[in-house]
């Protein structure tokens, strides 16, 4: 599948590229409280379990090591808007809660993008916080 172009860009990819994508619905205590979307270049998850709808055991990070694409770094861009009506409604969300977009980018050794995800939360169930040390 052609990714979207925020996503395409993350990997450098050239037009008509393609990638493998994985969708899931996170739920807690039965509810939903987030929607994401997961990609990976097709040259590395080509055959392996990142193909699959099912849940991975250990997780992506772990097939990506088993794949020699160990994540080392990774970077967020975390924004606010209102929800679409497929967030809404998949998140079932209460009248007028705007959704935090995280949008992050996985790097594994050179430099290289290996996994790129968007995830949707509730405004109403989570907070940013931050820690940094200041220069001395």
């Amino acid at each position: 599948m052609g990714p979207p172009n925020d996503v395409a860009a993350a990997f450098a990819m050239s037009p008509g590229g393609n990638v493998i994508m994985r969708h899931r619905l996170l739920l807690r205590d039965g509810e939903p409280v987030e929607l994401s979307w997961s990609f990976y270049p097709v040259d590395i998850a080509a055959g392996s379990p990142l193909v699959s709808r099912k849940k991975i055991r250990g997780g992506a990070p772990r097939v990506l090591a088993d794949l020699g694409f160990p994540e080392r770094y990774f970077d967020d861009r975390i924004s606010v808007r209102q929800p679409t009506v497929n967030e809404v409604e998949g998140l079932d969300l209460p009248a007028d809660v705007p959704v935090f977009r995280q949008f992050r980018v996985v790097y594994s050794d050179f430099q290289r993008p290996v996994e790129v995800s968007i995830l949707i939360k509730g405004g109403h169930l989570y907070e940013l916080s931050y820690h940094q040390a200041a220069d001395q």
